[in-house]
């Protein structure tokens, strides 16, 4: 296969298996983004970085190889944003993790796609190894908690809880395992009211709190539709 046929074959694989639903939750949560933004004026880095989130976390939850791409973006504009804020952990965790891990994601789900659907196959832990991981991700929080503590982050522990959920979801998202949608839901209530706060505190960053806001209505969404598409006990 030339490298025309590949194109080709990706585009036809991204297009495929768009539902109804899929186009309007698409299509809302950008127009939410692009309308908050615009009313409280906020900075085009900020509305860049929420867009490009937003398209990535529907696209991997649609199980498309085109979030990665989406991702690479949002990470290194979200980074900026986010070390004007002071939140260092978040910071730390999108150049040195979800930025190279974007392209770790892209070649490994290239080589679980299902063809007639064009989404990744997924899959999904056992109870036992779904407790253990909890564990240790719990475990996780409250040691990197108090290094940002004594870096002098703002909100220490609520950043440090968000940063570590977030790597061992990502892990779990390269994976194709449905367990990765119960972490991400709670990254994305703790980052929520992270940026809430800062926000109420004066933050420009309209864009960024909506797109938390929309990342934590689709990892509902897409826990619900991964539960009943993976595949039981598979790992």
């Amino acid at each position: 296969m030339n490298r025309a046929q590949g194109v080709r074959r990706y585009l036809k694989s991204e297009l495929t298996g768009w539902k109804l639903f899929d186009v309007f939750w698409l299509t809302l949560a950008t127009s939410v983004i692009l309308g908050l933004s615009i009313y409280w004026k906020d900075t085009f880095l900020s509305l860049l970085a929420a867009v490009t989130g937003t398209w990535c976390v529907i696209l991997t939850g649609k199980g498309k190889r085109s979030s990665f791409i989406f991702g690479l973006v949002n990470t290194v504009c979200y980074a900026i944003v986010s070390f004007g804020a002071k939140y260092y952990g978040e910071v730390m965790l999108n150049l040195i993790y979800y930025l190279p891990m974007n392209f770790v994601g892209w070649f490994v789900w290239k080589k679980h796609m299902n063809d007639e659907t064009g989404e990744v196959v997924k899959e999904r832990l056992t109870l036992r190894k779904s407790a253990v991981i909890y564990f240790l991700t719990g475990a996780g929080i409250f040691g990197y908690g108090f290094i940002l503590k004594k870096l002098g982050g703002n909100l220490p522990y609520i950043d440090s809880m968000s940063t570590v959920i977030s790597v061992v979801a990502q892990i779990l998202s390269i994976k194709r395992l449905m367990e990765q949608w119960v972490l991400w839901i709670v990254v994305d209530i703790v980052t929520v009211i992270m940026w809430a706060v800062h926000f109420t505190q004066g933050g420009e960053t309209a864009a960024t709190l909506a797109m938390w806001s929309v990342y934590l209505i689709n990892a509902v969404i897409m826990f619900i539709r991964w539960y009943r598409e993976a595949k039981k006990d598979a790992v």
